[in-house]
């Protein structure tokens, strides 16, 4: 039997429980989920290896990749430029970036393009897959282009470039990077090890991936989802790499804990502080979660609701029971989620990935079971 580490307050057995199974039933290498309750941590459960050759322990200070999780760091991000007056959801993005406006995108506004309606998914055309690892220039290439469907008309999931679209966005309103900016005024001063550019320093604290048996079904191949996903240039090589884990990319290079993510969710969830550290008032958690869109997504194969970058629970109800719950999830079965109706938050973080886009039935035990105990 796998040992299991850390916090479990008594009336959430069942979470243990939980936990402990997804082991016993060989779905887990390493993994750490993490509950919070008013603001407040009452579950922190860790177990398990950080490496494929179960020769390091996966404990309290592993970083885990969480992919796509991350954005719903980078949508926090930038509702706080909305609540600080710095951005409007319903601002030309060409207003602070002029040279978006190219291919009849002038009236794209923030809203629509962090809600994945922008029509700019990735590449249909080939393009040399290191330029990824150069944002600035991924950036202005996607300025440049024109829309892959009608904007507003649909979303279609931006896997990859919706962090360097954001990423850019931010740092034309604020003057630091993304990743920068949360690290000096959330993640240092309230100490949570959460991180979008992971210094050299922590990169010996990484979790290894074990990759997926099989890739995702998308269904029918179409030029969206060939842009975002099926294709051998959708994606930069190398992800794992110390170039990887350095530069920014905040739809999908986020590296924390279960319990800092928890943490960080537990604000939104409520009073929006951690330790005395603002992260967002509940009026701009509300604002930012907002549906802008609803329908059968181009890329992923569910159909949607988001909010200004987060996934929003209904219709899918990844993230138990509460409709009005935001949250994102990551490739390979990480998620995160805040529900300010009961005022609770969580997150689940691995390294052994699985095949689910979202709704991990790892992550989803979890928060059955957590909820239940509530």
């Amino acid at each position: 039997m796998t040992e299991i580490h850390g916090l479990c307050e008594p009336r959430f057995e069942a979470v243990r429980e939980a936990f402990a199974a997804s082991f016993a039933e060989g779905k887990e290498l390493g993994a750490r989920f993490a509950f919070s309750v008013e603001g407040e941590i009452v579950v922190d459960l860790w177990a398990g290896w950080a490496d494929k050759k179960q020769t390091v322990p996966f404990d309290e200070r592993t970083l885990t990749p969480v992919y796509s999780t991350t954005k719903a760091v980078a949508a926090t991000m930038i509702a706080r430029l909305v609540e600080q007056g710095r951005l409007r959801w319903d601002q030309p993005v060409a207003e602070v970036w002029p040279e978006f406006a190219a291919q009849g995108k002038g009236a794209v506004t923030v809203e629509q393009m962090i809600s994945h309606q922008a029509g700019l998914p990735g590449f249909v055309e080939p393009i040399d897959p290191t330029l990824w690892y150069d944002p600035p220039v991924i950036a202005a290439m996607l300025a440049a282009k024109a829309p892959l469907w009608p904007v507003g008309s649909a979303s279609g999931y931006h896997a990859l470039t919706i962090g360097y679209l954001v990423g850019e966005l931010f740092r034309r309103v604020d003057g630091r990077t993304l990743g920068t900016a949360l690290r000096e005024d959330i993640s240092e001063p309230a100490g949570l090890d959460l991180w979008i550019g992971l210094p050299d320093s922590e990169h010996g604290r990484c979790a290894e991936l074990k990759p997926p048996s099989a890739l995702p079904q998308f269904g029918e191949a179409t030029d969206p989802k060939r842009a975002a996903f099926l294709s051998p240039w959708a994606a930069p090589s190398g992800r794992g790499s110390a170039d990887w884990r350095r530069i920014e990319i905040p739809s999908a290079n986020g590296h924390t804990t279960a319990e800092a993510l928890a943490r960080f969710m537990g604000a939104l969830a409520t009073d929006g502080e951690v330790d005395g550290v603002h992260i967002l008032s509940p009026a701009s958690v509300v604002e930012a979660g907002r549906e802008r869109i609803r329908g059968q997504d181009l890329v992923l194969p569910f159909e949607m609701s988001w909010g200004a970058g987060f996934m929003r629970n209904a219709p899918n109800f990844f993230y138990g029971p509460t409709a009005t719950t935001i949250g994102h999830s990551g490739w390979g079965g990480s998620c995160a989620f805040a529900d300010t109706d009961r005022r609770v938050a969580g997150a689940y973080v691995m390294n052994k990935q699985d095949v689910h886009l979202i709704g991990d039935p790892r992550s989803v035990r979890l928060i059955e079971a957590a909820y239940a105990s509530l």
